[in-house]
């Protein structure tokens, strides 16, 4: 069996870059995914930061097993000594539409981004954790070019964006950045270097910690030292569903439903015709929430053993409230109200439209179910990885300035027993197998794809076209993801130009609506992923996929 190559996707080249580097030096996927995320906190702040929240869904080759884990936000309030004022109403127009937001202090929720990705780190990790932090603590320091899609939507986002220091990174000469200009946040790299000398405890309990709740509560919000001390990464149920004959794994409770929409689909897709494909597609993705523009980035990363890793993270649209000296921008998490699902109690997880995923070519089986648990984040110490190495263990790292790269859930579920990783179907350790039979991976497993996707309720649409695209039509991932998108809202199906006028007649007849846009749209959100055939980033955000 064909094993998938080594390499990189994500939203930025910059953040692939910075991955790249790490596998180049002989880290893992957990190591390579942690560089890129923490690069994507400089170079693609529009869309992420070290403030806040997202998922990781990360497939181990030895022994054959699938775990996702979640480092969303919480809700604060745990202190209960503060009540938050109102929250400031924001209006960010998409396309054409005027959508209402809500930022300011009482907006921002408890971060999860630096404990996933010292989590990922503590579990999977092989380099130091320095030499893993140090290519975004370099992107922070010298800056890096803001891609034209970025650009675009800064535009879109500048009334949250341009507040208080938001306006020094983005508009640093009176006017928003354009597309090929230096993005740069001045202090983000005081940020990184404490994040990399630290550990992700400064980001909760240390200096960093004490900042952001000094910000928040100047500004009326209500998250405190009790909110930043209990929070924990979790690791969720992984949910399965066969797929054009493989199988895709990623968490089960997003809110749009990701994985139980492509079991919906499996029969029909394979023995239909494109047009017929196209609605039965439009009728799987119907979507009747509210739109939002998405603010999202995706990372996609193989290793040279065949380990996977898939993380996706957001900061919302950004609370305007800034840290300090810091360069770090705040989640605005609890002004989007399509998340806040019945009463959300204080230390409550919230739920995310977000869903990373791994795709495999084992026979049908069931995924294991369990609990959410609570997950270490520790980097250090005697018998972390990277504790073999020694501390000054130099990576090189090119740092990406320009176009030009290398060729080369309604509440938290009560915590409970340890929800261990799923077996991949054919392993022999899935439910059912006896316990103490061995695993039997090929030479590198049987990993098809590592993907994800950003762009809230349209994270499922760009899924759903990719795989359909690769496991289906045969494309590389570059061409699938590149490929034209609809996406349905309601009974209007929202086209890129490039769809088909069959598969868009076929729609028409079925009784849905066709709104053409003129180009090829953030709004159809961004994929990134690496496959046996080639790795792809999203043209419709800046993206690139590299090959090790």
């Amino acid at each position: 069996m064909t094993a998938t190559p080594a390499g990189i996707a994500a939203g930025h080249p910059a953040t692939a870059q910075a991955g790249l580097s790490i596998l180049a030096a002989g880290g893992s996927a957990a190591d390579a995914a942690v560089a890129a995320v923490l690069a994507s906190c400089a170079a693609e702040t529009v869309l992420t930061g070290l403030a806040g929240g997202g998922f990781a869904t990360y497939y181990d080759a030895e022994h054959r097993t699938v775990t996702c884990l979640d480092f969303f936000v919480a809700v604060p309030g745990l202190d209960g000594d503060v009540t938050p004022t109102p929250m400031t109403p924001v209006s960010i127009t998409l396309g054409s539409v005027p959508i209402p937001y809500e930022i300011g202090a009482s907006s921002v929720a408890v971060p999860g981004v630096t404990a996933g990705c010292g989590a990922l780190h503590s579990r999977w990790g092989r380099l130091p954790w320095s030499s893993v932090v140090a290519p975004a603590v370099d992107l922070a320091r010298h800056g890096t070019e803001l891609p034209a899609a970025q650009a675009h939507t800064l535009r879109a986002l500048a009334p949250a964006m341009l507040p208080a220091d938001g306006a020094q990174a983005y508009a640093p000469r009176g006017r928003l950045l354009d597309g090929g200009e230096v993005l740069h946040h001045p202090g983000l790299d005081k940020a990184m270097a404490i994040l990399r000398d630290e550990g992700p405890d400064a980001f909760y309990t240390g200096p960093v910690g004490h900042t952001m709740i000094d910000a928040v509560r100047a500004g009326g919000g209500a998250l405190g030292p009790a909110d930043l001390a209990e929070y924990r990464v979790l690791e969720l149920p992984v949910g399965h569903a066969g797929f054009a004959d493989a199988h895709v794994y990623g968490r089960g409770d997003d809110l749009n439903h990701t994985i139980d929409t492509l079991a919906a689909l499996d029969g029909a897709v394979l023995g239909a015709d494109r047009t017929r494909r196209a609605v039965l597609l439009a009728d799987a993705l119907r979507d009747h929430a509210l739109q939002r523009l998405g603010d999202t980035t995706n990372i996609s990363v193989v290793d040279p053993d065949g380990n996977a890793c898939v993380v996706t993270t957001t900061l919302g649209l950004g609370s305007a409230v800034w840290l300090p000296g810091l360069g770090v921008h705040l989640n605005s998490m609890l002004g989007e109200g399509e998340l806040i699902i019945g009463a959300l109690p204080p230390g409550a997880r919230m739920n995310s439209m977000m869903c990373p995923l791994v795709v495999t070519a084992t026979e049908a089986g069931r995924a294991h179910t369990g609990a959410a648990a609570e997950v270490p984040t520790g980097t250090g110490s005697a018998g972390q990885p990277g504790a073999g190495l020694p501390d000054d263990t130099r990576v090189e790292v090119s740092t990406v300035l320009g176009p030009d790269q290398p060729t080369a859930r309604e509440s938290v579920a009560e915590l409970g027993d340890v929800t261990a990783p799923v077996p991949v179907p054919g392993s022999g350790t899935e439910a059912g197998s006896a316990a103490e039979s061995s695993p039997a991976p090929g030479p590198h497993g049987d990993l098809l794809l590592a993907v994800g996707a950003a762009g809230a309720s349209r994270i499922r649409t760009a899924l759903a076209h990719t795989l359909l695209g690769v496991l289906v039509d045969g494309l590389d991932p570059e061409t699938a993801i590149a490929r034209a998108r609809f996406h349905v809202v309601a009974g209007t199906a929202h086209a890129e130009p490039g769809v088909p006028d069959d598969e868009l007649a076929a729609l028409a007849d079925a009784g849905y609506q066709i709104h053409r846009w003129p180009d090829l749209d953030h709004y159809f959100g961004g994929a990134s992923a690496v496959g046996r055939t080639g790795a792809g980033g999203d043209p419709r955000r800046g993206g690139i996929g590299i090959h090790l």
